[in-house]
């Protein structure tokens, strides 16, 4: 079944761990959130990479340098190298140094990663609009980054100056919930200057790039908890996704996937990635997996059945996407989701 015409999650007879070559795994909420492992990650990821399936962590969080993060990641239990971790700000880096002379000078609104990533670029990082920049960026700079630096952005964006953004994530997860990510802080820009900024990060080309040019994958399989990010990238890349719902991403907001933000298989954690997935299968409006058939009558949803939750949220989301279509499904799914302990 092509992208654009999914109407169901797919089924696979073998683990994923085997039939794809690497993962393209996101990290907030995915890996990690607030700096602690999710439950079941570490395990689960060591089970995958003693099973040979290589594993690539792939990052809109342009705060810290894949050094960073790969010792991080390697505290958690979950060995990685510096090349192991791409990130927004290398993809942001890079599509810069494609358009600005080697050695342009560019005002950095952001952490130690982006700056990190512009150097590696021949780009030379400034903090202020009066340090004659030939471009502004602007990327995640942790929960303590000043107002006064999203008004340095502004005073330079006003003057003309090509802006670029290393992602546009609206929220990003921690520890205590979610918070504000660099895609709020980009609309504080946007809307003091009315300007719009070049996109590197997910769902966006120039990740999907970065990504391949540094992980050189045949066979991927994106690992995500975002629908408007990983899943949506993973789409425009033409590849398969995992979507776990360790993350910001529920059963409710699953059901009302668009095309592109709906994924190749679900599952409740990384432990997907080490067994088969279920088949759903369909006919006549109904649709079944495990022990749960689910359809859409007289506009409501119905349930039947019983067995595993997620089985019966495959079949919930084959219900919703065939009843949707190339639309958004706007049903009501509270009662069926409280059904499934969703």
């Amino acid at each position: 079944m092509s992208q654009t015409g999914r109407i169901m999650t797919s089924g696979s007879e073998r683990a994923l761990n085997e039939a794809y070559d690497t993962a393209l795994l996101d990290l907030d909420g995915v890996v990690y959130a607030g700096g602690e492992a999710i439950a079941h990650a570490v395990d689960a990821l060591a089970d995958a990479r003693d099973g040979g399936m290589h594993l690539a962590y792939v990052t809109n969080n342009a705060l810290r340098t894949p050094d960073a993060v790969a010792e991080h990641l390697t505290e958690l239990g979950v060995p990685a190298e510096a090349g192991d971790v791409i990130t927004s700000a290398q993809a942001v880096a890079r599509l810069m140094s494609d358009q600005l002379p080697q050695g342009s000078r560019v005002l950095l609104i952001g952490g130690e990663g982006l700056r990190v990533a512009l150097v590696e670029r021949g780009l030379v990082p400034v903090d202020s609009a009066d340090d004659d920049p030939a471009a502004v960026v602007q990327g995640y700079g942790g929960p303590d980054i000043t107002w006064s630096r999203f008004a340095e952005a502004s005073y330079a964006v006003a003057r003309g100056l090509p802006w670029f953004a290393s992602n546009t994530d609206l929220t990003i997860p921690s520890g205590r919930g979610i918070a504000p990510g660099n895609g709020a802080a980009v609309e504080v820009v946007r809307i003091a200057t009315g300007a719009e900024p070049q996109v590197a990060g997910k769902p966006l080309p120039p990740m999907h790039r970065e990504t391949v040019l540094r992980t050189g994958a045949k066979k991927p399989l994106v690992v995500g908890d975002r629908l408007d990010t990983d899943i949506e990238g993973a789409f425009n890349g033409e590849v398969d996704s995992l979507l776990v719902l360790t993350g910001v991403t529920d059963g409710a907001q699953l059901l009302a996937a668009r095309p592109e933000h709906r994924p190749t298989y679900v599952d409740a954690d990384l432990r997907g990635l080490l067994t088969g997935q279920p088949e759903v299968k369909g006919t006549e409006g109904r649709f079944g997996c495990g022990g749960w058939t689910a359809s859409v009558t007289d506009g409501e949803f119905a349930l039947d059945g019983d067995g595993e939750a997620l089985d019966g949220l495959r079949a919930l989301c084959a219900a919703a996407w065939s009843h949707a279509g190339d639309g958004v499904c706007d049903l009501d799914a509270a009662k069926v989701l409280e059904r499934l302990g969703l």
